[in-house]
């Protein structure tokens, strides 16, 4: 098996031992979870789950981006949300991302993000050859 590590300044820097995406059999990419974090400023997004979504989303466009793929060759994402009392707002936001083709999707709430977030996306995507 082949895989390339995926890394970009426009998205934020792993915090541990983890790469923000690797690209395995030629155009396969798994992404690591993105939270709300903003690479220029390396602060995390304070603000709502509409703030939040938005700009999680936006780490992992740029993530895509730096693979050579973008947001329609996601086939499959797993949303995390704080509460599930989030997801009205947090669905809104990820159908402006998500418009045509929307990918497979897993939504779950769990107890705690990393940096106390309301919300981590992680996506899988099948990029152009």
């Amino acid at each position: 098996m082949t895989k390339r590590i995926i890394r970009t300044e426009r998205a934020p820097a792993p915090i541990g031992p983890y790469n923000q995406a690797v690209v395995a059999e030629g155009n396969l990419l798994f992404t690591a979870g993105q939270v709300a974090i903003d690479p220029r400023t390396g602060q995390f997004v304070q603000g709502d789950i509409r703030a939040q979504t938005r700009q999680v989303l936006a780490n992992l466009t740029a993530v895509l981006s730096s693979a050579g793929g973008s947001l329609s060759d996601v086939v499959k994402t797993t949303v995390f949300l704080k509460s599930m009392d989030d997801f009205s707002a947090m669905n809104e936001v990820y159908a402006e991302y998500f418009k045509d083709s929307a990918p497979a999707r897993s939504t779950l709430e769990v107890a705690r993000l990393p940096r106390d977030a309301k919300v981590e996306i992680e996506v899988i995507a099948v990029l152009p050859k």
